[in-house]
């Protein structure tokens, strides 16, 4: 009987996902959705750390049964990159590694080993 009348009670939400515009950057965020919601966490895949920025459109992703829990997923890709299948590009801060088709490693700005210069852009 509890069950039944659980499911009954459930509300329908805006759906699970929406898209917004970072309003302040940094984790946790702000975002403009269908007002500004503050202080959502950022996630990103295991090993790999990011921060969005101030004007970023990203996802927000509703967790929690009603979706009370929301946070933010991912930042979307830029078109700039010119960008081929299954090619990939990391970058912040001025600089840039690209994963390329043919087995293409390209780096761009400052590269340390050990905290050591190999290679400087300029």
């Amino acid at each position: 009987m509890w069950m039944a009348e659980r499911d009954r009670r459930r509300t329908v939400g805006e759906g699970g996902s929406q898209v917004g515009e970072v309003t302040l950057g940094g984790d946790p965020a702000g975002v403009c959705l269908d007002g500004e919601r503050r202080d959502l966490p950022v996630f990103g895949p295991g090993g790999y750390i990011w921060r969005p920025a101030r004007g970023d459109e990203v996802l927000v992703i509703k967790t929690g049964e009603n979706g009370e829990a929301p946070c933010v997923a991912g930042k979307r890709g830029e078109s700039a990159w010119n960008l081929s299948e299954g090619e990939v590009i990391i970058y912040g801060g001025g600089a840039t590694i690209s994963l390329r088709q043919g087995g293409l490693i390209s780096l761009s700005g400052t590269v340390l080993v050990n905290g050591k210069p190999v290679m400087t852009e300029g």
